[in-house]
């Protein structure tokens, strides 16, 4: 297990209208993400809690072994270490009751967006992560990926300037 977690910025306070980029792994890096029963509880999770704190969520996917999430303030209120806090720990205890496992690895990686870069590539990026592991050939194909704002055209459109 990893015992050196990433540390915070010092003199961030990771509230208010930020967009972070966020990344964290199931434990040991087991490939517990790899069918529905498991991927659903969380992703459900995600927006339920997401929501319930400030967030939208322009961009996930569940990989087998890990989650990236591009998460958006939406108040000065939206505190981001609170629902990474809350997000983990939730779903972490709800997969052990059922599981009787630890789920999550401690701490997470993350990436405080400037405002110069762009939503839809960070999107597309993430999006990317099952095309680039080889879980399938293109953009749109893997089930654990999505949006509570874009949609599939939204990310091709942003790429070739044929189809807008």
């Amino acid at each position: 297990m990893i015992t050196n977690r990433p540390q915070r910025l010092r003199g961030v306070d990771y509230c208010g209208f930020n967009r972070y980029f966020f990344t964290t792994c199931t434990a040991f890096r087991r490939s517990l993400f790899d069918h529905a029963d498991t991927v659903e509880p969380v992703l459900q999770k995600l927006d339920e809690l997401s929501r319930s704190h400030g967030f939208s969520v322009p961009a996930h996917c569940v990989m087998p072994d890990h989650l990236h999430a591009l998460l958006e303030g939406l108040s000065e209120s939206s505190d981001f270490r609170h629902f990474v806090r809350v997000f983990k720990q939730v779903t972490a205890f709800e997969f052990r009751q059922r599981t009787g496992t630890a789920l999550w690895q401690p701490g997470y990686h993350e990436r405080i967006l400037r405002d110069d870069e762009a939503t839809l590539a960070v999107v597309r990026y993430v999006w990317e992560n099952p095309v680039r592991a080889g879980l399938v050939k293109q953009v749109g194909e893997y089930p654990y990926c999505g949006s509570d704002r874009y949609q599939l055209k939204d990310i091709v459109n942003a790429w070739d300037p044929r189809r807008t």
